[in-house]
Formats: C-alpha cells, sequence, structure tokens
C-alpha cells in the first residue's frame, strides 16, 4: 500500500512516499481503509525524535488521529460491518502503525462509528483531543453544573473540546487566550469570558471572573507557567488537571490550598493495553454530542493531503493554526 513515512528523525521535510506492506487485522482488531486524519502535537514532537521511547519502529508511519471506512474484520470483532464510517485515536505510536497510509489496522476496542453529521475530514480531527478532553473535563473534574472553570488555551486542540463539554455539563465557562481573534472563537464556542493571558494577570483576572474566591475547575492544556498560573488561580479544595505536566513546578501553593491535581495521559490505554473500551465509549459519546448539534471540531482553514504532510506539520509547529489542522488521503475512493 502508499504511504508517507519517516526513515529518520528530523524536520518536517523528512517525510517521503513508500510502499508497505497491508496489515492484516488480527483478533479484536478492524483494517480501516483511510480517508483522513489530523496533526497533534504529539505527532511533530515524534517525527522530531523528541519523545524517541514513543515512536515507532522505521520505516514510520505516523499520526493517530483516523477517520475512514472498515475494510475488513479481524476474528472476534462485534458492532462493526465492512463499509461503516468510523473514527479512532488508534496508533502511530510505538508498536502501532499510524494514519498515513492507504489502511491502518486498530483495536476494535479504540474505534466508533464516525458522527454522521460529520465529513470523515471533519471527524478525524477529534479523537485524540475530544478523549483528552473528555478524560479532563468528565472523568478527572467531574465539572458540575454552576461551577466556575477555567480553561487555559481555549482556542486550542484540547482547549476547544473542553470549553463545550464544561459547557454542556452546566459551567461558567471562562478561558484564556493569545489574541482577539482566539477570544472571539472561543466565545463562538461557548465561553461565558476570556482573558488575553499575555497582558492580564491572574490575580486580576481569578479576581474577576471568579469573584476572588478561585475557579473551582483549571483545566490546563498548556503546561510550564500555565501549570503555574492554574496553581494560582484555583480556589482552596478546587481542582487542576493538567495534559501538560512535564516541567518543574513548586507545589507549596497547591498544599497550601489543598487542591488536588489530576494529570491526563491519553496515550496510556494504547500503551499499555489497559481499558481502551474507554475510548471507544468516549468516541460514541463525542459522535452522538455532534450529531445532535451540540459539540463541533474548529478547523484550520487549510486542508493538507497525506503526502503534503511536512507542511502539515510546520503550520501547527509554528503556531499560526487556528483550530486542528486536518489532512486527506489522495487514495481514499
Amino acid at each position: 500500500m502508499r504511504a508517507v513515512v519517516i526513515t529518520r528523525f528530523g524536520a518536517p521535510d523528512v517525510f517521503s512516499s513508500a510502499e508497505i506492506p497491508v496489515p492484516d487485522p488480527g483478533p479484536g482488531q478492524v483494517l480501516i481503509r483511510v480517508a483522513a486524519s489530523s496533526v497533534n502535537p504529539l505527532d511533530y514532537k515524534l517525527r522530531a525524535g523528541l519523545l524517541p521511547e514513543l515512536a515507532p519502529a522505521f520505516p514510520a508511519v505516523l499520526h493517530g488521529d483516523v477517520a475512514g471506512r472498515v475494510a475488513a474484520l479481524g476474528p472476534g470483532v462485534k458492532g462493526f460491518a465492512v463499509g461503516d464510517q468510523v473514527y479512532a485515536c488508534a496508533g502511530g505510536i510505538t508498536g502501532q502503525g499510524g494514519a498515513l497510509a492507504e489502511f491502518m489496522v486498530a483495536d476494535a476496542d479504540l474505534v466508533a462509528h464516525a458522527p454522521r453529521s460529520l465529513s470523515l475530514a471533519q471527524a478525524a480531527v477529534l479523537p485524540l483531543v475530544a478523549i483528552t478532553a473528555w478524560e479532563a473535563v468528565v472523568d478527572r473534574a467531574n465539572v458540575l453544573p454552576g461551577q466556575r472553570v477555567l480553561v487555559h488555551g481555549g482556542a486550542g486542540g484540547v482547549g476547544h473540546v473542553a470549553i463545550q463539554l464544561a459547557k454542556l455539563r452546566g459551567a461558567f465557562v471562562y478561558t484564556t487566550v493569545s489574541s482577539d481573534a482566539k477570544a472571539a472563537v472561543a466565545r463562538e464556542l461557548g465561553a461565558d469570558g476570556t482573558i488575553n493571558y499575555r497582558c492580564t494577570p491572574v490575580a486580576d483576572y481569578a479576581a474577576k471572573w471568579s469573584d476572588g474566591d478561585g475557579f473551582d475547575v483549571v483545566i490546563d492544556t498548556v503546561g510550564g507557567e500555565a501549570l503555574a498560573a492554574s496553581f494560582a488561580a484555583v480556589k482552596t479544595s478546587g481542582t487542576v488537571v493538567t495534559i501538560a505536566a512535564r516541567s518543574q513546578q513548586d507545589l507549596t501553593l497547591l498544599h497550601n490550598k489543598g487542591v488536588t491535581l489530576h494529570v491526563v495521559l491519553m496515550l496510556l490505554p494504547m500503551l499499555t493495553g489497559k481499558n481502551r473500551a474507554h475510548h471507544g465509549e468516549i468516541l460514541r459519546s463525542v459522535a452522538g454530542l455532534a450529531d445532535a448539534g451540540r459539540l463541533r471540531p474548529l478547523i484550520h482553514s487549510e486542508t493538507f493531503m497525506f503526502t503534503e504532510a511536512g507542511r502539515a506539520h510546520s503550520v501547527l509547529e509554528s503556531g499560526s493554526a487556528l483550530g486542528k489542522v486536518s489532512l486527506v488521503s489522495p487514495w481514499f475512493c
């Protein structure tokens, strides 16, 4: 089959076209004819060699997000039929092939029927970010009606879904952004208030939007300084959930407030093989919300072909993208 691969770590121009064998679905797996994928920060970090322990073997097919049609079923798979339109985040890491190819094998537990109201290119941008946001907002923070929730990076991949999920759970949602354009997008997604973190100190926006008490829940999708800001912005006995904890932090303020800190690593079911079915369950719920018009993906204005993967990576790495960067297969039919 045709694929876009890397044979070494490097800059965005490291991608090349290749012919590789079509994978066979084993027990509990489905073979997906790939229609589309999307770029996540994980993908460009893997390509650049920043996470070598997580990278698949060379020649490596990257990207976990996938949408397409079921081409074949492995033994024991139930709930899917050949021809079904599906979506998942199901590979592109060590031991598991990715989506930048004609076909991709996926564990059926990680797969769900794609939202009927979205194109496959639109559906493909959702899996990783929607699962991550769900684990943060629903599974870990258990956001409740009436709570004040702060989302760092509300116009980003995980952040834009987190805003929508928190609103669906009845919270008052506020978000940090870096520009007026991103603030407008966040408000369209349902944010009750937006904060330009570049010019507004934490104490000022906490006083304005939480009556000085601090936010009940802070969802950090950025890490680093944003995680430190989360500790300052959360209320006493509040909850912070981060998806980016790879930094040194002073936990004194966290301790003094009695704050609960959760860390979400969405990749764990793929890496460990445990609790994979929950990812399929989340994607089924997300599809239902999308089809009911209650959740929508934020997608960058330019769509790329798989053969333009390098350009797609460059756009996301540059910080110029507003929304998820989508790629479509030139081989899908």
